[in-house]
């Protein structure tokens, strides 16, 4: 583990930084700049998450299929070649079906005027999107996870934090906000391409003559029927609230929604590390190591998930406090995703350890499994038909309930296959360990008294958030480290000392 353990570390601390920079944008400056116009922000987000759908397909599975067979194939140059071929025909593909459909897909997608004469920026964010993960899965496979991960999380939000303050500023219109927003994307695919052409880690063989085709079409066609899947359950939320209420209504989803999904920050940087060595350890059929990774994953991310889940749930009412209005009204969708997005990473590599072995095929049937449920659920429970209407579930709360529920049937279905398929368990001991002592602490924070006057200001929240979090702090990490929850996060501590004390 102490590879992953090592990058993970590169990883968190970059991804910590970006939420930051994400929180500045997400919770600060986006619902200001966009206070009066929210349906701006709200077109910014879903055509973002049309790209992110509609470039899985265009992929054609190449990020994950180029992962997956990079150990077992000597001449890299081909792997990259077929790679840039099929990504290159997946474009075209998506581009004509674009123009030869596009009337019928607005008229489904029950398209506003502002959506229809900005959907061709969806286009060119799906090449940039496209090709960033081609190249980041390269970065990857050569265990360099940080670099895609810094100008995904740092350089692209930095960027966008400048040009949104300038179109606050009035010194952008709009559209010309929007164009310099695109073309971070740009750019950002540009950097990583010149990056891993100055490492020599992208060379082409312009051949496939050791490459066995079919394998890698056949692993690829699964993958990118069950990753686009996988999108949509993510996207089909904010897909939803615009078809059934408003572009507006998807900018106040998109607040909460952050809010709640920075739990699940931690995992994306031990998954972006872990599956090059997951693979590996198939190819070896090294299968205590696969259950090595499994469990240390599932336990190092339900600790650090779990102590977030805590700061965000305790000051959610203070977090709320410095929104303007219209965006302060996603407590529960906080709840919901908040949950459900602890639970999913603290069931660890469940995911990844499929997609990597023989039973690669059934991700796909979860996958198809699951975005059936969740276009389900989100339909029935958005509108103001919401069976639990009473209970306040509809609207954005109705879709966090949705895809909360999603989550957590999926990766209850994986955790048992794995158990019955491969007799593997995320959980031991120390999962109830941990989850004991939080629900300790949360319930031990919730009945001391923070400063409370009659009519909340901002100063009394950050005040309020800054004495609970220090509370926590206080408290978990002590116990994290005496109870011995989790060897890695007791190393990097340790280890953290020797440097501070040295």
């Amino acid at each position: 583990m102490g590879i992953v353990r090592n990058q993970s570390m590169k990883n968190a601390t970059i991804l910590y930084i970006g939420m930051g920079i994400g929180a500045i944008n997400t919770v600060l400056i986006y619902p200001n700049v966009f206070n009066n116009q929210p349906e701006h922000w709200g077109l910014i987000q879903i055509l973002i998450a049309y790209a992110f759908v509609i470039s899985t397909f265009s992929q054609l599975g190449v990020p994950k299929t180029y992962m997956r067979f990079f150990p077992s194939i000597q001449d890299k140059g081909q792997l990259l070649f077929f790679g840039i071929i099929l990504s290159v025909a997946g474009f075209v593909l998506s581009l004509l079906g674009y123009y030869l459909f596009k009337d019928q897909l607005f008229e489904s997608l029950n398209a506003s005027e502002l959506l229809i004469n900005n959907f061709h920026y969806v286009i060119i964010l799906m090449f940039c999107i496209s090709f960033f993960e081609l190249f980041a899965s390269i970065s990857r496979s050569f265990l360099n996870a940080v670099t895609p991960t810094f100008l995904d999380e740092i350089f692209l939000k930095s960027y966008s934090l400048i040009i949104l303050s300038l179109h606050g500023l009035q010194l952008l219109s709009f559209q010309q906000f929007l164009q310099f927003f695109i073309i971070g994307y740009a750019v950002k695919m540009f950097l990583l391409i010149a990056l891993q052409l100055k490492h020599n880690r992208a060379s082409i063989s312009f051949t496939f003559k050791d490459l066995d085709l079919k394998e890698l079409i056949n692993f690829g066609f699964y993958v990118i029927i069950g990753g686009a899947s996988a999108m949509l359950i993510s996207k089909v939320d904010m897909i939803l609230i615009n078809k059934y209420l408003d572009l507006e209504h998807v900018a106040y989803y998109t607040v909460a929604f952050f809010i709640g999904n920075a739990i699940k920050i931690p995992a994306r940087s031990l998954v972006s590390i872990s599956v090059p060595l997951l693979a590996k350890a198939w190819k070896n059929n090294d299968m205590e190591q696969l259950q090595l990774l499994y469990t240390k994953s599932a336990i190092n991310l339900l600790i650090v998930g779990g102590f977030f889940f805590l700061l965000v749930w305790l000051n959610i009412d203070d977090i709320l406090l410095l929104l303007p209005y219209k965006f302060s009204h996603g407590k529960y969708v906080v709840l919901f995703i908040g949950f459900g997005q602890l639970f999913n990473i603290s069931s660890g590599l469940n995911g990844s350890i499929i997609i990597n072995s023989k039973y690669y095929r059934w991700d796909l049937i979860f996958n198809l499994f699951l975005l059936v449920f969740s276009i389900l659920t989100n339909m029935l429970f958005i509108p103001e038909s919401s069976p639990l209407s009473f209970y306040g579930i509809v609207g954005i709360n109705g879709a966090a309930f949705a895809t909360a529920l999603s989550i957590l049937l999926f990766n209850i279905l994986k955790m048992f296959f794995l158990y019955f398929k491969l007799d593997m368990n995320p959980f031991t001991i120390k999962t109830i360990y941990t989850l004991f002592v939080l629900s300790a602490i949360y319930i031990l924070v919730q009945w001391i008294p923070f400063v409370e006057i009659e009519t909340p200001q901002e100063m009394y929240a950050v005040i309020n958030m800054i004495l609970r979090s220090l509370v926590v702090f206080i408290l978990f990490i002590p116990v994290m480290i005496k109870l011995k929850l989790s060897e890695d996060i007791n190393i990097v501590i340790n280890e953290f000392k020797n440097k501070i004390f040295r």
